[in-house]
């Protein structure tokens, strides 16, 4: 069995969990990170030197750190050809939506909204600063807005690696209370997720124990 180290409400946890889900894997995941600890140890950090969470620990007990390796060797090894293609060209279309999806949603979201406007004291929140990151961020979603209107996928018809990357983040976007502007594509896509039962099991759980923590 896979173990992964890192807490349940950590998206870039669930993007690893979420995606052992929909690639069938039994996966043993252990509450590491934030009030958990767990990662200046000598063990974790033998495993990880970031000691940052997720860490992957494989049947052979081969230690692997960063979401998208993690994600990318478990496709290597158990993903269907629509999901992480093996003709390179092919592979090449979803990376690279994947890479975007976590260098320029994923970024542009925890720390610049999530963290100030959910992990923050109301008292000490910026409003300026969220708005204005909000801008920057739905930026980026207007690009997939644009392909999601020909495309029940990030890279298609099909659910690739890159909807993984992708689509964890907008769980919170969703459901946290902002002002989104409309970006119809974008919510039907989230719909489409919502209806996911890996999404349901590793990416909608509850914040709650995150908010208002600074």
């Amino acid at each position: 069995m896979l173990t992964v180290y890192g807490r349940k409400t950590s998206s870039n946890v669930q993007a690893v969990m979420w995606g052992t889900g929909e690639l069938a894997l039994a996966a043993n995941r252990l509450d590491y990170g934030e009030v958990y600890g767990g990662t200046d140890t000598q063990t974790f950090r033998a495993r990880n030197p970031h000691g940052k969470i997720p860490v992957l620990v494989t049947q052979t007990g081969q230690a692997l750190f960063e979401t998208a390796a993690i994600l990318r060797y478990l496709a290597g090894l158990h993903g269907s050809d629509s999901f992480w293609p093996a003709d390179p060209l092919a592979r090449a279309q979803v990376d690279m939506w994947a890479d975007w999806a976590k260098n320029d949603v994923a970024r542009n979201f925890t720390g610049p909204i999530f963290w100030r406007n959910t992990r923050t004291a109301p008292e000490r929140r910026d409003t300026a600063a969220i708005s204005a990151a909000l801008d920057v961020f739905e930026a980026e979603l207007s690009i997939a807005e644009a392909r999601l209107a020909d495309h029940a996928f990030l890279c298609g018809p099909d659910f690739t690696l890159a909807d993984v990357m992708f689509g964890h983040v907008l769980s919170r976007y969703f459901d946290t209370d902002l002002p989104r502007r409309p970006l119809p594509q974008a919510q039907a896509y989230y719909n489409r997720l919502t209806k996911r039962r890996a999404f349901q099991d590793h990416v909608m759980v509850s914040y709650d124990a995150l908010r208002n923590t600074f």
